[in-house]
């Protein structure tokens, strides 16, 4: 076993439990800035994307909660907020 398939099965085992709102937005109108697109190289989960109108896109199930974005984009385009308790990320190492 490779060791990128051995962090993704170990990712594979932690749960995300939705909050009611989102932890992580993109700001409106900000889905095209190129501080955002970096979100898209560093976020170690693979949450963002870019479409192909060149917008870059957020799935939040799966966030490690671990502030890459934040820290890469700024928060001129990310709100980043920690969840509510008992919400987000439970890491299980198995």
């Amino acid at each position: 076993m490779s060791a990128l398939s051995g962090l993704k099965a170990k990712l594979g085992l932690d749960v995300f439990k939705p909050d009611g709102e989102p932890h992580i937005r993109i700001k409106p109108g900000m889905e095209r800035d190129p501080r955002l697109k970096r979100a898209v190289l560093v976020c170690p989960a693979g949450l963002y994307g870019e479409n192909a109108s060149g917008e870059v896109e957020l799935t939040i199930d799966g966030c490690l909660e671990c502030g890459t974005c934040r820290i890469a984009c700024g928060t001129e385009v990310l709100e980043w907020n920690c969840p509510s308790g008992g919400a987000g990320v439970q890491f299980r190492f198995g």
